[in-house]
Order: structure tokens, then sequence, then C-alpha cells
């Protein structure tokens, strides 16, 4: 209950900000948009590609299919990294001077292009890995060390791409950099990161629920007062989807939102104790205002 407590305390503290600047928003927004294009762009060339090659029965097809499957994972990777790294530095601008400011976040995006993309690399081959030790046979032992896996590195990206934004280094050390911050802050990455991922957890299940039920409600209506007619079944169909894609886009957004602006805080925090310890200080390090509710509780 307490970790729940502190991600519940966090996720209200966070979306005070984004209110108050509705930039800190914006690239969570655009993100969703971005990798929808993706999709629409690379799905249906994966699905000729199978067609044309003879599916995945022959080993061009294997080959065909795992180079565009690899390379969509990438971008959208890519994609995801560069509008966080944007959000990461709207936040850290927000804390320092009161204001996200999105020209700021543009060119720190075109500074870091290139350590996005390693990062974006390294995700990519630690999720074909990842799809490798899970295999086809998907045994118990399998899924746990998949799911392990993919935990231990999800957790690591979110707080290397800060220290790239913030501090402008390269992947091997914003690596090292993640590691003494899991090491050195394993109580508070332990019990609040899981609160912020119980909390978003919730309430992405709980809109998208909504979302799909309104969205089936609505339908299904038009469709019966129409009497099932073509024209009763194509609206009735399109309004449910479109509602229920409304419901699960806004949850995508703001679980998003929310996951990076904590471990955005998180890091500024774990980097001013570093500084307070390198420079022989004792004194109590405040934490970054939002993430000072989740101490607190």
């Amino acid at each position: 209950m307490q970790s729940f407590s502190r991600g519940w305390s966090f996720l209200k503290e966070a979306w005070s900000m984004a209110f108050k600047d509705k930039d800190l928003i914006k690239p969570s927004i655009m993100a969703l948009f971005a990798g929808l294009i993706v999709s629409i762009i690379f799905i249906p060339l994966m699905i000729g590609a199978g067609f044309l090659s003879g599916g995945d029965n022959s080993l061009f097809g294997r080959v065909i299919l795992f180079i565009l499957g690899a390379l969509m994972i990438f971008i959208q990777y890519s994609v995801g990294y560069i509008f966080s790294a944007m959000t990461i530095y709207l936040v850290y601008g927000y804390l320092a001077e009161g204001d996200g400011v999105m020209s700021k976040a543009w060119d720190i995006v075109k500074r870091e292009w290139l350590n996005i993309l390693s990062l974006a690399a390294a995700s990519t081959a630690v999720n074909l890995v990842k799809n490798q030790v899970r295999g086809k046979g998907r045994s118990m032992g399998r899924n746990f060390l998949s799911g392990l896996i993919d935990t231990v590195w999800t957790e690591a990206a979110f707080l290397i791409l800060p220290a790239m934004v913030i501090e402008g280094i390269n992947l091997k050390d914003a690596l090292k950099r993640a590691g003494n911050i899991i090491k050195n802050n394993l109580l508070l990455v332990g019990i609040s990161t899981v609160g912020v991922r119980t909390v978003n957890g919730l309430i992405g299940f709980l809109l998208g629920a909504l979302g799909i039920g309104l969205g089936f409600g609505v339908g299904f209506g038009i469709i019966t007062a129409t009497n099932t007619s073509t024209f009763g079944l194509v609206s009735g169909i399109s309004l449910g989807v479109i509602i229920a894609a409304v419901f699960i886009m806004v949850a995508t957004v703001g679980t998003s939102y929310t996951s990076t602006a904590y471990h955005t805080c998180l890091y500024l925090w774990a980097r001013d104790v570093e500084k307070a310890q390198a420079s022989g200080s004792s004194a109590p390090v405040l934490a970054p205002g939002p993430l000072a509710a989740i101490l607190n509780k």
C-alpha cells in the first residue's frame, strides 16, 4: 500500500506540472502519433514481404521478415526516445527555471541524436535477445528470464536517457551512471518505481477497459437501432473503434509522460546526492518537488 500511495502521490505532482506548463505533455502526444505512423508504414511492408517471399516457411522469408522486424523495432525505439528526450529536458527546464521551452528541447535532441540512436540500437538488440530467450516453447523458465531481461533493461534505459540528455554523455558512460544510481538508491528504485508502474498500469487498464466498454456499447446500440443495416454496421463499428482508440491513446500518453517525469526527477535527485557525497557534505539533499512528495510518504 505504501508503494501504491507513493506512486499515486507522484502521479498527482507530475500532472500538476503538466497542467501548469502544457509543453511538458506535448512530446508524449507527438510520440504516440509518430509511432502509429511507423506501424502503419511497416506492418503492410512486413505482410507484403511475407507473401512475396513465401512466408516464414522459407529461409529467405524468415531473413527478410527478421530484418524488417528489427528495423521497425529500431525506428520505434528511436522515435520513442527522441520524444522522451524532449520530455526529459522539458521537465528538467521546468524544475530548474519554472518553464520548459520546446525550442531548447529540440536543440538538445539535435545535439544528442547520435547518443539517442545508439540507445535505440542497444534496446533493439536487447529486445531481439529477449525474444530469442523466450523462444517458441514459451516455458515458464524462458518467460521468467525474458521478462527479467525486459524489466532490467527498461529500468536502465529510463535512467540512461536522462543522463544523455542532461549531462550530454555517451551510451557507455550513461550505462555506468544508471548502474550507480540503481546500486546506490536501490530502495528508492525498488519501491517507488513499482508504485509508479502499478499506478500507471491500473490507470491504463481502467481507461482502456472504459473505452472498450463505451465503444462496444455505443457501437452495439447504433447497430441495434438501425436493425443491423449496412450503414448501421459500418457506422457502429467505426464509432465504437474510435471511442475505444481515444481512451487507449489518452492512457498511453498519460502513462508515458508520468513514467518519464518520474525517472527524470529520480536522476536529478541521484545526481545531486552524488555531488554532495563527492564534496564531503553530510547535509540531506532535497529531492525535486514531485519526487519529494514520494519520499515524504
